[in-house]
């Protein structure tokens, strides 16, 4: 990816994507009656809607693109916290919540990581870099939680 605007696009719906998937685990949690992991879990969809205004605000002197669904250019078609989300199964456990949103923090990591190894821009280059970072803390916060469902 070649393009600051199309990054930030990319950013932005991804963090759209995690606000509303977290959104939808604290729920599901709320009603197991994990109110600790739907805490959690509701920090995350904030930590989302940061990194969203964030990447929007960093976009200020710069025109995002709307895109078209079929214009994101996606690994395997779909976005990393899209990627195999179905919305949240009414059976749910804790372990599963916190499985899925591992999942999609390890792909948008990995998301990010590719396009800071691949690029030649220099500003996407150090934008999808720090985004990884960002992103590599949610995935330890994660395993964190896993570890205690052991």
């Amino acid at each position: 990816m070649e393009d600051i605007n199309l990054f930030l696009a990319h950013a932005v719906e991804l963090e759209r994507e995690a606000a509303r998937r977290y959104e939808e685990l604290a729920e599901s949690m709320k009603a197991l009656g994990s109110e600790e992991v739907a805490k959690f879990f509701s920090q995350m969809a904030s930590f989302s809607r940061m990194h969203l205004e964030q990447a929007m605000a960093r976009g200020g002197f710069h025109q995002l693109p709307v895109l078209k669904p079929e214009e994101y250019q996606w690994p395997e078609g779909s976005s990393p916290e899209q990627f195999g989300w179905a919305g949240v199964d009414a059976m749910i456990d804790v372990k599963g919540a916190l499985l899925l949103a591992l999942e999609g923090e390890t792909r948008s990591r990995d998301f990010y990581s590719t396009i800071s190894d691949e690029t030649h821009d220099p500003e996407v280059k150090a934008m999808a870099k720090e985004f990884a970072e960002e992103e590599s803390g949610h995935v330890l916060q994660l395993e964190k939680w896993m570890a205690r469902q052991a």
